[in-house]
């Protein structure tokens, strides 16, 4: 895919305004929040989340595999400080070391609608694939495409540091705004910040937080557009997405979203490659009609991506094309809590990769329960 001209400011002059506004609106969340004195009913959240499922893969040349595995088991904890003050923690399974992890750490300091500040480890500014991650995704084979959230993180697409986001309305639009400062160390290696930030236009209904999601199953008419940077020592990484929703009479729903991404030296899908840009578009259709306890849903899904600025000599690492198909067939139980993904998915290269494609079955569970504190 060509290069499209996106032109991104010096990563030191962006660096500085970004501190200068972060500190800005950190000081004025403390003093608002010390204005507040009314009395609240606090409440504790918890819940746990499983994806687990039976895949096949077979490769053009070699054996094929197949493979029960869990993918993410989540136990999810949050609950109020103070009317203002709260906190969520998160852990997520890692199947390489088969141990729970940290996955979100947030102090959280709300002071109205347009000004949240948030502490910790979190997602990032970024695309909303990263935003809405694995268990509110729309499609089963996320992060799989060479293109959906290549940036830089710590573990599950966190990152460590400072955020500031607030909701705004301008006419007929409602904006999303994010910005934040995030330790280069732990995510990439570079000592240096990384400075993130995300615009959102929703044209329609709004989007309730700062964690999105990949369809709203009828719920919402939707149309959202967004563009998201991440800048560190001149390397970047930039995307922009679009989502569009429209509610089906009967309870269905109609989605199409779409990302451009390029990742300049900063993130990206394969390390030994500097340089990656692609896109892809998605179109499903949640069918109204319930069948038993569900509904069923077809996707479907095209990508592709080409990879450059391959590290050592052109002959070693040849620049190489990504192409990725997926179509699912999925029962809508409860939404995201209870929900059976089939997929088959092939993904091919035009040199320096294999051939392979995928099929599987896949299983998502998730439950939470909110609980007064007296």
């Amino acid at each position: 895919m060509p290069h499209r001209g996106i032109r991104i400011a010096h990563s030191a002059v962006f660096s500085k305004l970004a501190s200068v506004c972060l500190t800005a609106f950190v000081i004025s969340a403390g003093v608002s929040l010390m204005a507040q004195t009314d009395t609240f009913d606090p409440t504790f959240t918890v819940g746990a989340g499983i994806q687990t499922s039976y895949q096949h893969t077979a490769p053009n040349s070699g054996t094929s595999t197949d493979q029960f595995s869990l993918g993410h088991a989540r136990l999810y904890f949050s609950g109020d400080v103070t009317k203002n003050i709260s906190a969520m923690l998160n852990t997520d399974y890692n199947s390489v070391t088969n141990s729970m992890q940290i996955l979100d750490a947030v102090g959280q300091f709300t002071v109205s609608p347009t000004l949240h500040v948030w502490v910790g480890r979190f997602l990032p500014p970024s695309d909303r694939a990263n935003l809405y991650g694995p268990f509110y995704a729309n499609q089963w084979g996320v992060y799989s495409d060479g293109i959906q959230d290549g940036y830089p993180f710590v573990f599950q697409g966190r990152q460590n540091g400072v955020l500031y986001w607030g909701d705004f309305k301008a006419g007929i639009a409602k904006i999303k705004l994010s910005v934040g400062a995030f330790d280069g160390a732990s995510a990439t290696g570079n000592s240096s910040i990384i400075w993130a930030n995300r615009v959102q236009v929703d044209f329609w209904d709004p989007e309730d937080g700062y964690y999105l999601n990949g369809t709203y199953y009828g719920d919402k008419n939707l149309l959202a557009i967004s563009g998201a940077n991440q800048v560190q020592s001149g390397k970047t990484a930039t995307t922009a997405d679009f989502l569009m929703e429209r509610k089906v009479k009967g309870g269905g729903a109609f989605t199409i979203e779409s990302e451009y991404s390029r990742y300049n030296r900063l993130g990206g899908y394969n390390a030994e490659y500097a340089r990656s840009e692609g896109a892809y578009l998605l179109a499903s259709l949640l069918i109204p009609k319930q069948v038993g306890i569900g509904k069923f849903e077809a996707l479907g899904k095209f990508a592709e991506a080409e990879f450059t600025g391959g590290a050592g000599l052109a002959s070693e690492n040849p620049s190489y094309r990504q192409k990725t198909t997926e179509v699912d067939f999925s029962y809508i139980i409860k939404q995201f809590d209870a929900r059976v993904m089939a997929f088959g998915k092939n993904t091919t290269f035009n040199g320096v990769q294999q051939n392979f494609w995928e099929a599987g079955v896949g299983l998502q569970l998730q439950i939470s329960k909110q609980i007064k504190a007296h």
